[in-house]
């Protein structure tokens, strides 16, 4: 998940464009993720406030808080290069690693790939993992790390049919997926029907032995909706 269309829900209460540990905590427990995985993104301002803060002052912020307006600056190494150093999204970019990393096949699809083939708009987990091995830049262990945990929690929350769809994840990039997720958890009895969660694995696992939902036709039950 891309930390500058993550604020653009943790910034529903901001006036100021200042995103505090607390908005992060709140933007993810809104998305429907645990208190746990929730606690692990104050990861975000731990590493991020002070690139962040350079916007403003040498000095790091005690309360590691976020800079909005400066949010560029935290842009890491080994990357997807979808965001330019302003932060400013890369349509083309978006659309030729879609026509590069996806591997499905369809008879009617979004596309055509580098090979001629039609494709269905979608990466999978071995995409993801080859995306995440050919964006990773030498002596650079702290950017595959976050482009890591990026697009693990980006699979987390987008996924389905075990896939991350092309226009969920452009809606992710430009902030407003994060407003309709939200939405449909406060209003719909379903809420967000995507995703994955621990008890989708633990489910599958005790009855199919597998942690794919997917191929065994699992659905999701919310309400009582797998947490994140």
């Amino acid at each position: 998940m891309t930390r500058r269309s993550l604020f653009s829900l943790s910034t529903s209460s901001s006036t100021n464009h200042i995103i505090t540990p607390n908005e992060i905590y709140n933007g993810f427990r809104a998305l429907g993720f645990s208190i746990l995985f929730s606690l692990g993104g104050l990861l975000i301002p731990l590493f991020f406030s002070y690139p962040t803060t350079l916007g403003h002052s040498w000095l790091p912020d005690p309360l590691f808080r976020i800079y909005a307006s400066s949010i560029h600056k935290a842009k890491h190494g080994s990357d997807t290069g979808i965001y330019d150093s302003d932060g400013h999204l890369r349509v083309q970019l978006f659309d030729e690693m879609f026509e590069k990393m996806d591997s499905s096949v369809a008879d009617q699809g979004s596309g055509l790939g580098d090979d001629g083939k039609t494709r269905d708009g979608s990466l999978g987990v071995g995409d993801l993992v080859r995306l995440h091995a050919r964006n990773r830049v030498a002596a650079d262990p702290a950017g595959w790390s976050f482009a890591a945990m990026e697009w693990w929690t980006t699979w987390l929350l987008l996924q389905r049919d075990g896939r991350v769809w092309k226009e969920d994840l452009r809606a992710m990039y430009d902030g407003t997926l994060f407003w309709k997720i939200r939405d449909e958890r406060l209003v719909k009895q379903e809420g967000w029907t995507q995703g994955y969660g621990w008890r989708d694995w633990a489910g599958t696992m005790w009855n199919n032995g597998t942690w794919k939902t997917w191929e065994v036709g699992s659905k999701r039950k919310v309400g009582g909706r797998s947490e994140l």
